[in-house]
């Protein structure tokens, strides 16, 4: 790895005299140092992308020459796939097995997807309207998009985003999280290597509170797909008001998984610590509300709560490691007050919330997984997003209770249902008000299919075609077929 990231403009690497320490979790020490963008890269970044749109080769190719960019970048991908997952794992903290054989995997996947389905996507389709009309919608690309990318999935959410608006046929500011920059900067040289025109994609790292308002408010902009926080995602869209552009946006989630009475109690424990303690509970995803009915409650909170336990706790790269560090110190102490206030306002912390005691571990941001029970459903932590390992887990009596809980959030990103009564998940399901409802199962993410929240989790789609077409545009073409060509419209002044 080259311990000097520069940024990507214009088909260019550019080393920038303003720096940042990238830091493994793990360990505490710095592993590369990333350039970082004042005003004057993100004015080249984006009018790179502009130029490239407006009057670059990029889109003046076919669509077939466009399909075969796009199966060279996921190639690509596929042929670095140990880099890649080496970076990830040292820059975000997630276990070594989870970016070798999901993340780098899926990112290439995400590629290949958009490359082999998106003409189907960009068919024109013709409606008669009348006899004397008929209408042609067509799709075509926003132009420029920037992809504000968060610091838990940092190839992954790029790969998702980057794969659509390439095929659509926009170019691209891409916006990485500067803590977990390291992966964008490959990805870049994997776009370079493809031989993607000069200005198509871009990457420009910084701080979002010193080039956010200037990225985010710029005319030249068309749309902005934002993945991150509530907060963050509030001053984007207050940026972005002083531009009309398309905006995208997946924010957190509180989401609740829900475990009826009749299921498997030794897959409902194994896939519910995976729900929540999979990539340290960073994840938008996290079920971090366990509702349990009330039949099972005791015995499952003792399974799950041995097994949380029995987590392996080390560094990102150990093979063996289950659960790696948080991202830094700051989210570890988010965290961990957390809890505390949980506590203090009477929930009972059943195991873990500490920092471990192991001194290998010492100079990394690690937190033994928690597990928290009898918690107050009024309380911060039942409502707020913690994004890190920790779950509650309370109990309900019957299906409407069970609904009532899950819904009782700001946000509605993702939940699950568990039950052998396939009637009883799917009515459940229906009832849940979550943009992902999986049954009997956790963090399934097919390319086919769309992944986007609801209430405070955002709006807009990631992935299938819902979530390609976000990154176009519909033009609806209405020709004319009077008889004669002498439509009513002639006549309105010209008797």
């Amino acid at each position: 790895m080259d311990s000097k990231c520069p940024l990507f403009i214009n088909g260019e690497f550019i080393d920038t005299p303003n720096r940042q320490n990238i830091i493994n979790p793990s360990t505490g020490r710095v592993i590369a140092e990333a350039s970082m963008a004042s005003f004057k890269e993100v004015d080249l970044a984006l009018s790179a992308a502009r130029s490239a749109f407006d009057s670059g080769p990029w889109t003046a190719f076919s669509l077939a020459e466009r399909k075969d960019f796009i199966l060279k970048i996921a190639q690509g991908i596929l042929d670095e796939a140990a880099v890649l997952a080496q970076l990830e794992t040292q820059n975000t903290g997630k276990p070594i097995k989870e970016t070798t054989f999901m993340d780098v995997p899926s990112s290439a996947r995400a590629f290949d997807f958009a490359a082999n389905n998106f003409m189907d996507y960009l068919r024109d389709e013709e409606i008669s309207v009348s006899g004397e009309a008929k209408a042609c919608l067509s799709r075509e690309p926003l132009g420029v998009a920037l992809l504000v990318i968060p610091w838990n999935y940092p190839l992954l959410i790029a790969c998702w985003k980057l794969a659509s608006a390439l095929a659509a046929g926009n170019t691209v500011v891409l916006k990485p999280s500067s803590l977990t920059p390291l992966t964008a900067f490959e990805l870049a040289k994997i776009i370079r290597k493809s031989g993607l025109p000069p200005g198509v994609v871009n990457v420009v790292n910084g701080s979002g509170s010193l080039i956010g308002e200037e990225l985010c408010a710029d005319r030249r902009l068309d749309m902005i797909s934002f993945t991150g926080s509530n907060e963050t995602g509030r001053q984007i869209l207050q940026y972005s008001s002083k531009s009309v552009k398309k905006m995208t946006m997946e924010l957190g989630g509180k989401s609740a998984s829900i475990i009826f009475d009749d299921v498997d109690p030794e897959v409902a424990v194994n896939s519910s610590l995976t729900s929540i303690f999979l990539n340290q509970g960073e994840m938008c995803t996290a079920m971090s509300r366990i509702l349990v009915q009330e039949s099972i409650y005791d015995r499952f909170l003792a399974d799950f709560t041995n097994k949380a336990r029995r987590i392996k706790l080390g560094i990102a790269e150990d093979f063996q490691t289950q659960m790696g560090p948080l991202i830094n110190d700051a989210q570890r102490k988010k965290v961990m007050a957390y809890i505390d206030k949980a506590k203090a306002e009477g929930s009972r912390l059943v195991c873990g919330g500490r920092i471990p005691e192991d001194p290998e571990l010492k100079n990394g941001y690690f937190l033994e997984p928690a597990v928290l029970a009898d918690v107050n459903t009024h309380s911060r932590i039942f409502r707020e997003e913690v994004f890190g390992p920790v779950v509650l887990i309370n109990k309900f009596s019957g299906p409407d209770e069970a609904v009532k809980l899950a819904n009782d959030a700001d946000f509605g990103l993702a939940a699950c249902v568990w039950s052998k009564d396939l009637s009883l998940a799917r009515e459940v399901s229906r009832q849940i008000n979550a943009g992902t409802i999986w049954v009997n199962t956790y963090g399934m993410f097919y390319n086919q299919l769309p992944y986007g929240g609801f209430k405070q989790s955002g709006f807009g789609k990631e992935m299938g075609q819902s979530g390609f077409l976000e990154y176009t545009r519909l033009k609806n073409t209405v020709l004319d077929l009077s008889p004669e060509g002498k439509p009513l419209v002639n006549f309105w002044y010209g008797l």
